[in-house]
């Protein structure tokens, strides 16, 4: 693990460097991987997809969660991405975090919990669209579960999507991403951008930033191949106008609503688009396939 905690060092300073928006060397990236000769990504058996990086052994959504998940083989790193109330995208399964890092001993923020209604319902607890970017930085990660190994609780903090993103390019082959837009309508309606721009737009700037777009197993997207997932249709149908990159509808049980309509299953598949179903739980686009 020595090996993966120095790895760890190393491409967060190289995100501390290159990772800004305000930096030429982020903007360039994209064409610089371009240039840079690497095994492919395999084509020939189902993908491995690293749910959250590898998590049972390294908490969820970390650095090292994602480099460990590499190391082991992943063909695609799948990551969650949600806001900071100063807009910036990061990689967080829920909309709370309270279950995965050590927020609530810190005193600081202490009066920072609020009640939302989110999908429905009223939760509460510390919400990360309360928090700038350089407070949710200042906390650390842990498991979620008790029954995974603990030993690395307190060690990583929060991802941006940049940071993100720069793991999988400097992979010394090429990994794929699998970022979902999660809970949109909840995002959208706490956290404004400039130009009346949408969590949806911010989303598909930072994946052209980086060069990645082009229709499934097109040339563009065997070089950067990208996945785009949500459980909101409306967002995956408003993205299909900026980014002909594969989308894919995630749906749950058959009497769960969706995170924007509040459609079940059937209805959605309907009501918007002609869908193929690929597994129990998940419909694509057509045109993306």
């Amino acid at each position: 693990m020595d090996s993966l905690w120095h790895a760890s060092v190393i491409v967060l300073v190289l995100l501390t460097i290159g990772g800004s928006d305000a930096n030429p060397a982020a903007r360039r990236h994209g064409q610089l991987d371009v240039n840079h000769k690497k095994q492919p990504l395999q084509t020939s058996r189902p993908y491995n997809i690293a749910h959250r990086g590898s998590n049972g052994e390294i908490p969820e959504e970390t650095a090292a969660a994602y480099l460990r998940a590499i190391e082991e083989g992943a063909d695609f790193i799948e990551t969650d991405i949600l806001a900071s109330e100063d807009g910036h995208l990061i990689c967080f399964h829920d909309v709370t975090l309270d279950d995965t890092t050590d927020i609530a001993n810190r005193t600081e923020f202490v009066g920072r919990k609020r009640t939302y209604e989110v999908q429905g319902v009223n939760m509460t607890g510390w919400f990360t669209v309360d928090f700038t970017l350089r407070e949710l930085k200042s906390l650390r990660v842990k498991q979620r579960f008790s029954f995974r190994d603990q030993q690395y609780n307190g060690k990583y903090n929060i991802l941006t999507f940049d940071e993100f993103i720069l793991i999988a390019l400097h992979a010394d082959r090429v990994v794929g991403i699998y970022p979902e837009i999660k809970n949109p309508i909840f995002i959208n309606q706490h956290v404004k951008w400039s130009g009346g721009k949408k969590f949806e737009d911010k989303f598909v700037e930072t994946l052209l930033k980086y060069g990645y777009k082009g229709k499934y197993m097109s040339e563009d997207w065997l070089k950067k191949p990208l996945f785009i997932q949500s459980f909101a249709p409306t967002s995956l149908i408003y993205i299909s106008n900026i980014t002909n990159a594969p989308k894919l509808l995630l749906i749950d049980e058959t009497t769960v609503p969706t995170q924007d309509t509040n459609q079940v299953r059937s209805a959605v598949s309907t009501t918007f688009f002609s869908v193929k179903f690929v597994t129990r739980k998940l419909l694509v686009f057509k045109d993306d396939l």
